[in-house]
């Protein structure tokens, strides 16, 4: 009786120590991919910051600008005068593409998703209040997982004309409302309450638990349904 009191003892110990270690293990890999993430936000930031630098020097040196193309004019040199206009229109081009929130480092994770969603309509309309409860970075994990499920499930689709991505980010009363709806060729498969990953990658649903961690870690709520033909997740945050 002794001896089936211990063995009994033994298992429970080394099934808790395993289930210690596997936490552990997700931990660590959590850890390792937020780390990741940040950089990544980082990284964004710095390029739209670049950008809006550009734009900021572009309107300072407007007088040159036209100073310029006036001289091109006076000397006859109509070719260089084109080659310059069309340097400027470039320029301003690539500004006016580009979604403005009125939070930079939102700015950056958008744009930076939207101009690698290739052959997906992508409708966007975001507003991000100045005051914030949630840390900058963790509302830009939040829109990155958000937009890198979407873009993921509309490439899935093998007709282009067929994917697209709404997103919305404003405040609602004393909230912080964010919706995305993307495309889906089939209904996604559920667990409980919650939706499963289909990403084979060994990440994969980290980016799911992420969102769903740092909602609740700021008292928010989290709403995934399905509709025919779309996918929407709504993300409400207090303000």
């Amino acid at each position: 009786m002794l001896y089936v009191f211990i063995g009994l003892g033994g298992l429970v110990l080394v099934g808790f120590a395993v289930f210690a270690i596997r936490l552990y293990l997700v931990a660590l890999t959590d850890k390792r991919i937020a780390a990741f993430q940040n950089d990544l936000v980082v990284k964004h930031y710095n390029e739209v910051q670049h950008i809006y630098d550009q734009m900021r020097g572009w309107r300072h040196d407007y007088h040159n600008h036209i100073q310029t193309m006036k001289a091109f004019l006076a000397l006859g040199q109509d070719t260089e005068h084109t080659q310059y206009l069309n340097k400027l229109d470039a320029d301003l081009t690539s500004v006016d593409t580009m979604l403005k929130t009125g939070n930079v480092m939102v700015d950056a994770i958008l744009n930076s998703k939207i101009s690698i969603a290739k052959d997906i309509s992508i409708n966007a309309k975001a507003t991000v209040p100045q005051e914030l409860v949630i840390s900058e970075i963790d509302l830009c994990i939040i829109i990155g997982n958000l937009l890198d499920n979407a873009i993921e499930a509309c490439l899935k689709l093998p007709n282009p004309k067929a994917r697209f991505i709404r997103v919305y980010v404003g405040r609602h009363k004393s909230m912080l409302y964010i919706s995305v709806t993307n495309a889906i060729d089939s209904r996604p498969k559920k667990r409980g309450q919650g939706y499963l990953s289909t990403k084979k990658s060994p990440s994969h649903g980290f980016g799911l638990s992420r969102i769903d961690r740092i909602a609740a870690k700021y008292g928010g709520f989290v709403n995934r349904q399905t509709e025919e033909g779309a996918f929407a997740t709504e993300i409400t945050l207090p303000l």
